[in-house]
């Protein structure tokens, strides 16, 4: 702990977020309204993160987990009335046991065929929200009738205070023991399971930690969007840009899936006047980054400094 408050990164962790809390006195609504699906952004990343950077596990479907908190919440807040509160319980257990159904047989598995089963969810998923389209309003989408606040700058800095113990939850594990054994278990798991780790059972739990992330901030983030939409949560694009976020941000850092996503988000709503071109222009520097430095931004300064 010592050590933690006399690094970097923890000091520049809290700039950032005393930078963040005061944004609102100096941004306008335009901004804040960018900013706040960007914080639920950041913890789908940070959840990735845990999976990838530490457990070694390739998910190329993260949006499975999310889409079953975000539909989970929402169809029984539209279909049950529950509320809220036992909406996003509901989305986030079923998030958890999905995440589990599926990493059982799929941790069995090695080399690339844990993300194309993870891939295949995806595409299942997709399918089963258009055929059970009664229940979750298939490709037009699910209207709720609960949001979590008519009021900007309450959805900002409940956005925010989610980030940030999130994200200090996430960061505390992955420099627990804990972490360090899981980090040991994805970089070699024959020497880690000679050392008498069971390593399937670490990544069970960090599948299983990634999954509660994932569905309780897709369960947030439906009450905040009010709607649910297979393009919004489940389409394999978005995928795709959470794992660019982590990666652009730097693997195994889990803050620096934080900086990943706000940076894909801020850019491509700055670029938005360029239409089509403005994916090509972020995921060019994006690509640009990854190459030069592939241990993201923030792994890369850690690195530098010796702060990793």
């Amino acid at each position: 702990m010592a050590g933690l408050v006399r690094s970097r990164l923890f000091w520049g962790s809290l700039v950032c977020l005393a930078a963040a809390a005061f944004f609102p006195r100096f941004g306008g609504a335009y901004e804040i309204g960018v900013l706040i699906p960007a914080f639920y952004f950041a913890v789908f990343a940070m959840s990735w993160d845990l999976l990838f950077g530490f457990a070694g596990e390739v998910n190329f479907g993260p949006t499975f987990l999310i889409g079953l908190g975000a539909y989970g919440a929402g169809i029984v807040d539209a279909r049950f009335g529950l509320g809220i509160p036992l909406s996003v319980a509901c989305g986030t257990a079923l998030a958890v046991v999905g995440g589990v159904a599926l990493a059982l047989p799929a941790l069995r598995l090695s080399g690339p065929y844990f993300g194309l089963v993870t891939l295949v969810a995806v595409l299942l998923l997709q399918q089963m929200v258009t055929v059970f389209a009664d229940l979750s309003g298939g490709e037009i989408g699910l209207s709720l009738p609960d949001v979590l606040s008519i009021d900007d700058m309450t959805n900002y800095y409940f956005a925010l205070a989610f980030l940030a113990v999130s994200g200090a939850v996430l960061f505390a594990l992955s420099r627990s023991p804990a972490g360090l054994i899981l980090q040991a278990c994805g970089q070699d798991a024959v020497e880690a399971q000679a050392l008498g780790f069971n390593v399937a059972k670490h990544k069970l739990a960090a599948f299983v930690v990634s999954a509660f992330f994932s569905g309780l901030a897709g369960a947030l983030l439906v009450f905040y969007y009010g709607t649910a939409s297979p393009g919004t949560f489940i389409d394999i694009a978005v995928g795709v840009q959470i794992i660019i976020a982590a990666v652009l941000g730097g693997r195994r850092t889990i803050l620096g899936a934080v900086l990943g996503a706000v940076f894909l988000v801020v850019a491509g709503e700055v670029l938005r006047p360029l239409g089509q071109l403005s994916t090509f222009v972020v995921s060019g520097v994006a690509l640009v980054v990854i190459l030069l430095a592939p241990a993201g931004v923030l792994g890369t300064l850690l690195y530098r400094r010796g702060d990793a």
